[in-house]
């Protein structure tokens, strides 16, 4: 237990704007457990060959009665073979729920990407409006953002609301967010693209419905 500590105190370090683990969504949860549940498996792991590394320095007669099947039998299959089954299966089934369901009816708007800006557009009732490196959307409500990119590979991510996924020229990915409280998240490229890559960020600003509406209507008044 003496060991896990100074993890303790590192994992105690994250947290902020680009945290993945302060999420602030369903999404973003989902992301978070299952960095949690690896990190329990990947401890199992580095405990049980703790345990035997200290067998063999200090009860090194203990380990001599095992017979050298039994090593490879329950070393090599019997104790990694389910940890690594369970952490893959669990991975697929939170990777499939953060996918965007067909049966929603959520807000969609479009992210294009290209060196080194993000601009954001929204169907309005007056007509198509833009916004650069600001993402708005409503709070409680799904949303559908369409990613692509005008030149090269660049990567969208808010890592308090969900993953990321590749913008990629001439293709529309996909990804759900939904955001639970109100407030401003950060938003980086996380695909390398360039001399720019690393001021590309942008800024999700989640409102109440109404203050969403007021804020879309303006921007389509400018």
């Amino acid at each position: 237990m003496i060991a896990l500590i100074p993890l303790l105190l590192l994992v105690s370090a994250c947290s902020g704007d680009l945290s993945t683990l302060a999420p602030a969504g369903p999404a973003s949860r989902k992301v978070a457990l299952l960095w949690w549940i690896m990190l329990g498996g990947a401890c199992a792991i580095f405990m049980l060959i703790a345990v035997l590394l200290a067998l063999v320095f200090f009860s090194p007669a203990s380990l001599a009665r095992v017979k050298t099947h039994h090593w490879l039998v329950g070393g090599g299959i019997g104790f990694p073979i389910p940890v690594l089954t369970a952490l893959v299966a669990f991975s697929f089934m939170q990777g499939e729920s953060l996918l965007p369901q067909s049966g929603s009816d959520p807000l969609r708007i479009y992210a294009v990407s290209r060196m080194w800006k993000w601009e954001f557009a929204y169907e309005t009732p007056t007509g198509e409006v833009r916004i650069s490196d600001v993402m708005h959307m409503p709070v409680g409500r799904d949303v559908i953002v369409e990613v692509t990119s005008d030149d090269v590979i660049h990567s969208f991510w808010v890592p308090r609301l969900g993953g990321k996924i590749d913008a990629i020229p001439g293709l529309s990915n996909k990804i759900a967010l939904r955001a639970d409280q109100t407030g401003t998240f950060g938003g980086i490229c996380a695909e390398y693209c360039g001399t720019g890559h690393a001021g590309m960020s942008f800024r999700v600003v989640a409102h109440t419905e109404s203050e969403f509406s007021k804020v879309i209507g303006g921007l389509g008044q400018r």
